[in-house]
């Protein structure tokens, strides 16, 4: 690290510190605390995905300081307060990746086996190091949905808890179509699509595919054929017969595979 991003980094840790002054800082920036803030870090997690999804160097540039911004806000309330501060966070993830690289930053050899397998493994040493009695202990709440079922169902899989092949996980998610139309109220039919949904992320990871990241593709097309076929009607879309939106989209994927 130069003496130049030394010199901004500590600017943005003065910055910070003037906005929650408590006499001359920002009303807003003032009033935060842990909780409320959580909100803005997820989002700005989101926006710098979305750049860097878009291959744009200045904005990933823009967003990553945005973000940067939420790990030191986080920081100030709780350096305030005496609990940490921003140095004892960078302590933090410093000794947890030296301690995951034993092969590295130690004597350890390199160990065998594939990377996530090891990497699981040094992350499960260290939940049970830290009192955990179960398998799920760790898995985030606030992940997204989706993510968060992969996750608890990859954990369940370390244990054995998992079907032998791709016949049980398809034949679960036949089954949860099924109770989902059975359904006869609303609460029914919400826990019925929530097992519906969780299997289908079962059977996605059975195939060794990421849901997330398929999901994310398929909205990226969806959308995609969608305003395709908004320019095809030339602002007339809504106003189609669904046949006639139908055949538009037949017609975007036929020139998108041609």
């Amino acid at each position: 690290m130069n003496s130049h991003t030394l010199t901004q980094f500590s600017r943005l840790l003065s910055i910070m510190a003037t906005l929650r002054d408590p006499e001359n800082g920002c009303e807003w920036d003032r009033a935060q605390r842990f909780e409320t803030i959580v909100p803005h870090t997820i989002e700005e997690a989101y926006e710098v995905a979305d750049a860097v999804e878009r291959g744009n160097l200045d904005e990933i540039c823009d967003e990553l300081g945005d973000l940067l911004f939420q790990v030191v806000f986080q920081a100030r309330i709780a350096q305030e307060s005496g609990q940490f501060d921003i140095e004892d966070v960078a302590k933090a993830i410093s000794d947890k990746l030296e301690a995951r690289h034993p092969h590295i930053f130690g004597d350890a050899e390199m160990p065998g086996g594939m990377r996530e397998e090891r990497w699981e493994a040094l992350k499960a040493q260290e939940r049970a190091e830290k009192g955990a009695s179960s398998a799920m202990e760790g898995v985030a709440k606030a992940l997204p949905a989706l993510l968060r079922a992969q996750k608890l169902q990859k954990r369940a899989a370390r244990t054995g808890f998992d079907w032998p092949d791709h016949d049980g996980p398809s034949a679960k998610l036949h089954e949860e179509i099924e109770e989902l139309a059975a359904a006869t109220s609303e609460s029914e039919r919400v826990e019925e699509a929530g097992d519906l949904l969780f299997a289908a992320v079962n059977l996605v990871r059975a195939y060794g595919v990421s849901a997330e990241d398929a999901l994310r593709a398929a909205n990226i097309k969806f959308e995609r054929r969608f305003r395709a076929m908004e320019d095809l009607a030339d602002g007339g879309f809504p106003d189609l017969s669904l046949d006639q939106q139908e055949e538009l989209w037949q017609q975007v994927k036929r020139g998108e595979n041609s």
